[in-house]
């Protein structure tokens, strides 16, 4: 617990509570240093398997000899099949506190193997997944400053669901988690407190996403590779509405008279 002062009413009172941890944890592969990643502490594995995953560095789980994650020290050692890259092109990408990627996309699939699967949803579902996320997300109820993300079905079901302090952390986690436990995601539905970036938008593509929605906005880039990679792209999740801005069709929505099909 912290000790801190809350401004109120014109005076200054003494509180107690949690704040948001922070935690570095500096990532060698292969014996060799290639980034520290800024996360909350808490299964920690899962944030490196799906890091790697993301980059393109590893695909399944027989990719990994070793997945070594020390707490004490921050420090994470990991030993794959294939080599990295002599030299690495780092791109700071527009996460919380600044994400780092080595394989920022022109292409919207990230090297995928396969896009995402033709789905069809029921906008209640959507409301569903947003619902649930919610509450899930105990930190954020208990001091705020986290960002959360789930992905479900087409019901609107969740299969996993995670919180970190960086909104592309917490999809780098469901990527390790579902790589790690043998969970198949194309064509579910992700769900996210944050922004949808362009970072965000790749990363939902290289899983095979089908639909990626966000109680707040995407941003043009994103819109562009969910367009071109058949992802469903929503924002603005709020009450009882929000906004399409790509893929409309996988919805089962009955249209406006008179707008388009």
């Amino acid at each position: 617990m912290h000790t801190f002062h809350t401004y109120e009413h014109g005076a200054l009172k003494q509180r107690q509570g949690r704040i948001v941890e922070e935690f570095p944890l500096v990532l060698h592969v292969n014996g060799r240093e290639i980034a520290t990643l800024i996360a909350s502490p808490h299964e920690l594995r899962y944030l490196v398997a799906g890091f790697l995953r993301l980059q393109g560095f590893v695909s399944t789980v027989e990719d990994f000899h070793l997945l070594s994650v020390c707490d004490d020290y921050g420090i994470a050692n990991v030993r794959i099949k294939g080599e990295i890259p002599e030299r690495l092109k780092p791109v700071l990408t527009s996460g919380c506190g600044t994400g780092i990627t080595f394989t920022l996309p022109g292409e919207p699939a990230l090297g995928a193997s396969a896009g995402p699967s033709p789905t069809s949803v029921a906008p209640a579902a959507i409301f569903r997944l947003m619902e649930e996320l919610a509450k899930r997300t105990d930190n954020y109820r208990s001091h705020g400053g986290i960002h959360s993300a789930a992905v479900g079905e087409a019901d609107g079901a969740i299969i996993l669901s995670t919180e970190d302090i960086g909104r592309h952390n917490t999809l780098d986690r469901i990527a390790g988690e579902s790589l790690l436990k043998g969970i198949d995601l194309r064509g579910k539905l992700l769900v996210t407190s944050g922004r949808i970036s362009s970072e965000m938008a790749a990363k939902a593509a290289h899983l095979g996403i089908s639909v990626l929605a966000s109680r707040t906005s995407p941003t043009d880039k994103a819109v562009a590779i969910c367009a071109a990679g058949a992802i469903t792209l929503i924002g603005y999740v709020r009450g009882d509405r929000f906004n399409v801005y790509s893929h409309p069709e996988q919805l089962f929505a009955v249209p406006e008279p008179g707008s388009a099909p």
